[in-house]
């Protein structure tokens, strides 16, 4: 979780310390400093330029604004703030160990983290859900807009509630002349509240969201790769949309495991320090962290470039919004990708039948015009 990094400064600072020169024992030579630095730098613009654009495809075409998308646009802000807010800020202080941001941000840099991590991983379990009631129950009642606003708004809500308490005691102090932003818990019996404070939300945002979207989408696979198509209907739209329905699971299923796997090393690495404090004392364990912090940020920007590689209405939106890079070069087809309507033949289809209805129930009105069986 972002917010940890901080606790990890804090144990590092324990350490042995320069003096108000600014220099630690935790400085690094310029040489390695440039190319920590070309890394993180190259992360922040791919995941900001990325997530960007993703939220501006959604926005800018009513085509692609369906509930399923602003899930998407949520999971995109969430990756888009963690790489501009967390993680340029976190490898400066992980870099030197100093705190040259004041006060405010100490606080700001404790709070925000673990909330854009918990928006991150419950906008998938959101669209996980939502997909799942899409095509594992294609009768039940869909998601309003309203309802939709709502659920994003209480993710958020409920966010800022988990990561409050970390916020509430972060302070500044001063170690052998080199600030600190820390995190000052209550003195307990062996640091048993930090120790149950962090498993909780280790518990909350990664593994529980990550058993309910492995349940959901192994419901959802199943169904759809046992769906059967009438034979009359086998070249119809029925099977562009069970095909569109396939392509969109497996870009999510993607996804997720793509944060499972960045952000796996991470969260063991604050699980053992939990255990062995000792570890934080080794000068060596700064280039761990840099590099687990590193693969647990490059998690925000891996979900634009899944998008355009297995999404066609996406890969037809990057296409337009880089039209001025000469080596991009929009079509017709990509603006009529993410502006026209499909003919009303679709929902007239959808309606004809019951066994039709089952095939392309997934997809309410308002998304038939996105044309993707509910997905992107």
């Amino acid at each position: 979780m972002g917010g940890c990094a901080m606790r990890t400064d804090t144990n590092i600072s324990s350490g042995p310390e320069g003096n108000a020169t600014g220099i630690t024992a935790f400085s690094m030579p310029s040489w390695q400093l440039a190319l920590w630095a070309t890394a993180y730098v190259a992360l922040v613009l791919v995941a900001v330029t990325g997530n960007a654009t993703v939220i501006w495809i959604i926005l800018a075409h009513q085509r692609m604004r369906t509930v399923t998308n602003y899930f998407i646009i949520n999971l995109a802000l969430a990756d888009l703030c963690m790489a501009a807010f967390n993680a340029a800020f976190n490898f400066i202080y992980a870099s030197h160990n100093i705190w040259y941001f004041g006060r405010a941000f100490c606080y700001f840099q404790n709070l925000f983290p673990i909330t854009v991590t918990f928006v991150s991983i419950y906008s998938m379990t959101a669209i996980a859900a939502d997909r799942y009631m899409a095509i594992v129950h294609p009768f039940q009642p869909r998601l309003s807009a309203l309802s939709t606003k709502a659920v994003i708004a209480g993710i958020w809500l409920v966010a800022l509630a988990l990561a409050f308490p970390q916020c509430f005691y972060s302070t500044i102090t001063v170690d052998q002349g080199a600030t600190k932003c820390v995190v000052a818990w209550p003195e307990d019996s062996g640091g048993k509240t930090l120790l149950l404070y962090h498993l909780v939300v280790i518990a909350l945002i990664y593994f529980l969201p990550l058993v309910v979207m492995f349940v959901a989408y192994s419901v959802i696979g199943l169904t759809l790769w046992r769906r059967a198509i009438p034979r009359h209907q086998a070249h119809g739209a029925n099977l562009r949309h069970l095909t569109a329905k396939k392509k969109f699971v497996k870009a999510m299923v993607l996804v997720v495991v793509t944060f499972a796997v960045c952000w796996l090393p991470y969260h063991l690495y604050f699980i053992l320090g939990s255990f062995q404090e000792d570890i934080y004392y080794h000068k060596f364990i700064q280039q761990v962290y840099l590099a687990l912090f590193w693969l647990a940020m490059s998690s925000t920007m891996y979900n634009p470039i899944i998008y355009c590689c297995l999404n066609r209405r996406f890969r037809s939106g990057f296409r337009l919004a880089f039209w001025c890079c000469p080596w991009v070069t929009p079509t017709q087809e990509d603006k009529m990708e993410l502006t026209h309507t499909p003919s009303l033949s679709i929902r007239v289809n959808r309606c004809h039948t019951k066994d039709t209805l089952f095939m392309t129930g997934d997809i309410t009105p308002s998304e038939a015009t996105n044309g993707q069986a509910g997905g992107p």
